[in-house]
């Protein structure tokens, strides 16, 4: 056979190969749905979950420059939870009141809500994310610093960092910056030797801007990022619940973290610096009270007023 019959027989069975793949690609996969493991009565919406988020809290929730979809952290979450549950999702941007959305049956759950806050009126899930502002270094500090040792710290200014930073080291180690990214790159040229974030947003500035810093202490004692359900809604806590055990244990957590921030965020054994004052009171406390209220007593003390949220970077990184 000729070469060019060889090549055209060739040409002929890529082409009908090529043919056979696009009609595989226009027909389309969908998986199929789970069974539905909730009753309707524990939903507000027909075979929906309605997950309410806070977009304007990146890397939680946010908005990408390029499109209005909600992504981030809690958006994955949710998402793995309407699977494990055998339900769509529908997510919702409930702000910071997850108590009002909750209340007025705007969603069924609320994510991204503090696990710390002891005044809350709804149910509240296991933690599925640790946080607690945190100092970071680069990938080759090691050192841990004193309150007395006076190390520059950059902070986003008017933030819980920054009155952390003061509050323990001094108004002379605070490095005020206009946001994180500029804090991490005062840190790059060694202007600062810290910068002081909130442990998630840190950990995902410095992760979008190709940094290797890394957490080296915690200024607060640590918290999480857990779910929020209505207290008469019991069926659904247990649902929820049941989930984020398996979305912690089963690892899927770790894939959602190392996606938004470049590693597992773990803060359970990050030395947490405190006062010396805050130290000696809270050893008094401990010999004095139960187990619980030595908990209490010993915990810091909250600013008269109540200390700022710390700010999200302006620019979201697309997904």
């Amino acid at each position: 056979m000729k070469r060019w019959k060889i090549g055209a027989l060739v040409c002929a069975v890529v082409a009908c190969a090529c043919l056979a793949l696009a009609g595989c690609q226009s027909q389309g996969y969908t998986p199929p749905q789970k069974e539905q493991a909730i009753s309707a009565n524990a939903l507000g919406k027909t075979g929906t979950l309605r997950v309410g988020v806070n977009a304007s809290s990146a890397p939680m929730a946010g908005q990408t420059s390029s499109s209005t979809r909600i992504v981030g952290i809690d958006v994955d979450v949710a998402a793995y939870l309407a699977d494990q549950l055998g339900t769509k999702v529908e997510i919702v941007d409930v702000g910071a009141d997850p108590e009002v959305a909750l209340s007025e049956g705007r969603v069924d759950v609320v994510l991204g809500v503090d696990a710390s806050d002891t005044e809350a009126k709804y149910w509240k899930s296991p933690t599925y994310l640790d946080t607690g502002v945190a100092l970071f270094g680069t990938a080759s500090e090691s050192s841990v610093p004193t309150t007395d040792s006076k190390p520059k710290i950059a902070a986003q200014g008017s933030s819980k960092s920054s009155w952390r930073v003061t509050n323990l080291f001094g108004d002379d180690s605070l490095v005020v910056q206009n946001d994180l990214k500029s804090a991490f790159d005062a840190l790059a040229t060694g202007g600062v030797r810290y910068v002081a974030a909130d442990a998630v947003i840190g950990s995902y500035v410095a992760f979008s801007e190709g940094k290797g810093d890394k957490v080296v202490a915690l200024l607060q004692d640590p918290t999480g990022y857990c779910a929020a359900v209505n207290q008469s809604n019991t069926e659904l806590q247990g649902a929820i619940a049941s989930a984020m055990g398996k979305l912690v244990s089963g690892g899927m957590m770790d894939i959602i973290e190392n996606k938004w921030l470049g590693t597992k965020l773990s803060l359970t054994n990050v030395t947490v610096v405190k006062s010396a004052a805050s130290a000696t009171e809270g050893s008094a406390a401990s010999a004095e009270a139960s187990e619980a209220s030595a908990e209490a007593a010993s915990a810091e003390e909250a600013p008269a007023e109540e200390a700022p949220a710390e700010e999200a970077p302006a620019e979201e990184a697309a997904a």
